[in-house]
């Protein structure tokens, strides 16, 4: 079932706080643990933009994480995770190198620079300060779509937005995801109501409408953005998190599966012109007691919040004067 809030702060030890600026169309959000925690990630686009991704990896030295950042902005996004590290310092968190510490914020951005918000900022570009901001906001509840890096998402056929979405396992271990989402193509079947992610859905999170039946002859065709061929205007990127005490290696393994989940939920997806990009965290609370066969049930369970957490964020985007393309809301809110 799902967690009591149905979002990634369902896993005991994380908070998120979300900033945006309504003209700018653009916003940041920060995944913000109670204490550093095993991080890892996958990334299967073709175009993506990131800060601090490489020691991320299991082979590299530092284990854990301060704060996870996802921002709008495209590359001018990425000083969102510097405010985060520079918040951070002032709050005395970070990697510890003798007297010394320094915050470790992985960073992810997407594209949302052509989306009708009012981009002209001059010389200073204003996500350091939202991501000071969000992580100043962080809490247990957060607001979806239209909020934090989801505020000026968009998909090939309506505005996209921040999604989230949580499910709490047999064995007690919880499993939550994070998304903005900004893809390349559909979130629904074809131009319809229904969502690719609806096999997963629960409590009619997104509308309980299920597939189309029968499915729309342009079901599978591949309809993307006007802008497509310009690498990097398209991404979504993501966070997985659980209380099940992970490796590097595990949360990695993680990461990768839950990928599975956006191809579910995305049509195309991890294509040469997204940045697809998924984040691991492990808060580290619970054992597993089969690492192998929990590792499998994890996998498939982050899958699954994954894809009902993109469908939750374009189902709550909301609008805004001057959207290249609508919302859910108002396209199919009125239908039956």
């Amino acid at each position: 079932m799902a967690g009591p809030r149905n979002l990634i702060t369902d896993v005991p030890g994380l908070k998120v706080g979300n900033a945006q600026d309504q003209g700018l169309k653009s916003g940041a959000t920060v995944i913000l643990p109670d204490e550093p925690a095993v991080a890892s990630v996958a990334i299967h686009g073709g175009a993506p933009g990131t800060r601090e991704i490489a020691l991320l990896e299991p082979e590299q030295t530092v284990e854990k994480v301060d704060a996870i950042v996802l921002a709008g902005g495209s590359a001018f996004g990425l000083d969102a995770g510097a405010g985060v590290q520079g918040r951070l310092a002032e709050l005395g968190r970070g990697f510890a190198v003798g007297p010394v510490r320094v915050p470790i914020v992985p960073t992810a951005i997407l594209f949302d620079l052509l989306n009708g918000g009012d981009k002209g900022w001059g010389t200073a570009a204003p996500y350091r300060d939202l991501g000071r901001a969000a992580l100043d906001a962080a809490g247990s509840d957060f607001a979806l779509g239209s909020h934090g890096a989801g505020a000026g998402a968009t998909t090939a056929n309506l505005k996209g937005g921040l999604g989230s979405a949580s499910v709490m396992l047999a064995n007690g271990i919880t499993v939550g995801a994070l998304v903005a989402v900004n893809a390349l193509g559909r979130a629904t079947v074809g131009d319809t109501r229904h969502f690719w992610a609806a096999p997963f859905e629960r409590d009619r999170e997104f509308g309980g409408f299920g597939l189309p039946a029968p499915m729309p002859a342009d079901a599978v065709d591949v309809k993307t953005k006007l802008d497509g061929l310009k690498a990097g205007a398209n991404t979504t990127i993501a966070a997985i998190a659980t209380d099940a005490v992970l490796t590097k290696s595990e949360a990695k393994r993680l990461a990768v599966m839950a990928h599975d989940g956006l191809a579910r939920a995305l049509w195309p997806a991890h294509t040469p012109l997204d940045g697809d990009l998924v984040f691991a965290l492990s808060t580290g609370q619970r054992k597993l007691d089969r690492a192998l066969e929990d590792m499998v049930q994890l996998g498939a369970a982050a899958a699954s919040c994954l894809a009902r957490a993109i469908a939750r964020g374009v189902y709550h985007a909301s609008s805004a004067e001057g959207d290249p393309v609508p919302t859910w809301q108002a396209r199919f809110s009125n239908e039956g």
